[in-house]
């Protein structure tokens, strides 16, 4: 198989506009933008659950991206890993890409351990979701800088 490069420039994919499904932005709660990725929490404090979108446009897959932005996403990834799982003391980090439902390219680094809710079932679609507290959500996001 041969790569194909991408069409556009450097400079044209940083002034390409990224603009965040609707989705995404209701469901998660902005921490940073961490440099390829915008970095949110869902807001469903049964798990800790981070949600990483690379700021670029028309992305859906991640063979899409160049390389040097797979290769970002996959550093960035391990390190909010890295991170959730010293801040959480979680048992497993699950990390995946689905986008069955939001196409937008989206990575779900989620928190698990035994005994939480639907373990070792999947999150997606159990029950219903418990919105963090304001306060929660702030000092949660302020430990994952922290640890990043």
């Amino acid at each position: 198989m041969q790569y194909k490069a991408n069409p556009l420039t450097a400079e044209e994919i940083f002034l390409t506009s990224f603009t965040l499904d609707e989705r995404l932005e209701r469901d998660g709660i902005p921490i940073a933008s961490i440099g390829l990725c915008q970095m949110r929490l869902m807001n469903d404090r049964r798990w800790p659950w981070l949600i990483l979108i690379p700021q670029r446009a028309d992305v859906s897959e991640v063979f899409e991206l160049s390389p040097l932005d797979q290769a970002m996403l996959t550093f960035e990834a391990n390190m909010v890993a890295t991170a959730l799982k010293t801040v959480t003391g979680a048992e497993k980090i699950n990390i995946g890409a689905l986008g069955n439902i939001v196409r937008q390219l989206h990575v779900h680094v989620i928190a698990r351990r035994e005994g939480d809710p639907n373990w070792p079932g999947p999150v997606w679609g159990f029950g219903k979701a418990e919105p963090w507290p304001e306060e929660e959500h702030q000092a949660f996001a302020a430990r994952i800088l922290e640890n990043l």
